[in-house]
């Protein structure tokens, strides 16, 4: 048995995601730090979707600068998207200081989030951004 949120929970984000560029809201609030779970959901995947060159003319106004430049504004979790195939489809959009830690705790724990990061090769700074100072930089009132 595998629960339904294990599938819906990921495509909510992707919806959220779509809704906020598409209706506009990433535009319009430039400077709020958008954060999403599950690595963008489903996202990467179907990027595709929404690259073509008809449906940026038809968003023009929602996305004056494109769907890449808001989805390179957000940032993403590695709760779900810790194995290979969801980290290189995520890392070929955005850059590694836009991921931050997340487990998806209870559902899912730390051990397994922390060994999908070993496995992917990641420099030791670009570990350390991950882990904290990624975080850190969008909350520096938590710095010690």
């Amino acid at each position: 048995y595998v629960s339904i949120n294990a599938i819906e929970g990921p495509v909510d984000t992707t919806r959220t995601i779509v809704s906020l560029m598409f209706q506009g809201g990433a535009t319009k609030f430039p400077d709020i730090k958008w954060i999403f779970s599950h690595s963008g959901g489903v996202t990467p995947f179907l990027l595709s979707r929404y690259q073509r060159e008809e449906v940026e003319k038809d968003f023009k106004t929602a996305l004056p600068r494109g769907v890449m430049h808001e989805l390179r504004k957000f940032y993403y979790d590695t709760a779900q998207g810790n194995h290979p195939g969801a980290l290189k489809a995520l890392l070929e959009i955005i850059p590694t200081s836009n991921v931050l830690y997340g487990t998806d705790f209870p559902f899912r724990d730390g051990a397994e989030v922390i060994d999908g990061l070993a496995k992917h090769g990641f420099t030791a700074a670009d570990r350390g951004a991950i882990d904290r100072d990624n975080a850190l930089r969008l909350f520096p009132r938590l710095k010690v």
